[in-house]
């Protein structure tokens, strides 16, 4: 059963999404008709990234939808991979429209073509910008309250997309006024650097998260300063941690008196998890208690 908070995190997770599908649908039909306006490979390249985005964006909402299912009989730790999935799918779509678009800029270096009413590009350049900058914006402000590592991926290559349509922009000016046919494949070319360098990031992320790689640094210590903060905290040792979509996973030994009852070492360990859960409420913690007379020396107190 999912808790209020979660079922909060969920909803704005949701509409981050649906925001990102909706503004790719919008910017691909501003793109198409200054596309055929135009004739020019930068728009041509601006069109297929917002293509690839809906697709990409497309995949997150299902994503995000099924990650935050909650756990059941044949899933017992959640659906949180399917964030880290969604992930690589969206590296693999832009990774793909990178490719079609150097094709495509290598093309028209080779045999130049002039931009046609290059002042309908740049009208619609301004507005895609305009309107990109407002759903990172909104996105920035969802992961502030519901991180999601499918909603992250979202808004970097929807932040890449502002620097692209800033060089389309400039392409298009700089075309026209200096008459160089020559600049629009040319920054097409640079355009699919981005796109690229965007779909590897992505690509690592996701990755990491289908590892079970640990969590930061910041975090793990935040971790142990809480545990080590708690009342009858005596050592803690082999802290490990993973995240899987939303949720957090959190499990360490717990180092206590030997002589300590056991009714007293269960109220220790189930305050310091009440303490983790109310810094960390997707959290999902396994706490193993040890005697103090059977743990080493050299990990007595620390939380390594």
């Amino acid at each position: 059963m999912t808790s209020p908070t979660d079922r909060n995190q969920y909803r704005w997770a949701q509409r981050a999404t649906e925001a990102a599908v909706l503004t790719a649908l919008v910017l691909i039909g501003l793109k198409t008709w200054a596309y055929f306006a135009t004739g020019a490979v930068t728009m041509l390249s601006s069109l297929m990234d917002s293509s690839l985005d809906c697709v990409a964006s497309l995949v997150t909402l299902l994503a995000v939808r099924g990650a935050h299912r909650p756990a059941d009989k044949e899933h017992r730790f959640g659906h949180g991979k399917l964030e880290p999935l969604a992930g690589l799918a969206q590296s693999a779509f832009i990774m793909g429209s990178a490719s079609l678009l150097l094709m495509e800029a290598v093309q028209r270096f080779i045999t130049p073509q002039p931009v046609q009413v290059p002042a309908i590009g740049i009208g619609v350049s301004v507005a895609a910008m305009v309107i990109t900058l407002a759903l990172v914006s909104f996105q920035r402000w969802v992961l502030t309250r519901a991180p999601s590592l499918a909603v992250e991926g979202d808004r970097l290559h929807y932040l890449s997309d502002l620097l692209t349509n800033a060089i389309v922009l400039f392409g298009l000016w700089a075309s026209d006024f200096f008459a160089l046919p020559w600049l629009d494949p040319l920054l097409g070319l640079v355009i699919g650097a981005i796109v690229v360098r965007s779909a590897i990031d992505i690509g690592l992320r996701a990755y990491q998260g289908l590892m079970d790689r640990e969590v930061s640094d910041a975090v793990r210590q935040k971790i142990i300063a809480i545990v080590r903060a708690a009342p009858g905290f005596a050592g803690a040792h082999d802290l490990r941690t993973r995240e899987s979509g939303p949720d957090l996973f959190i499990q360490f030994h717990l180092e206590l008196p030997d002589t300590l009852p056991l009714v007293d070492a269960h109220q220790i360990s189930h305050d310091i998890e009440a303490r983790l859960l109310a810094e960390f409420p997707r959290a999902q913690i396994i706490i193993h208690q040890d005697p103090i007379s059977v743990v080493r020396p050299d990990l007595r107190n620390s939380a390594a």
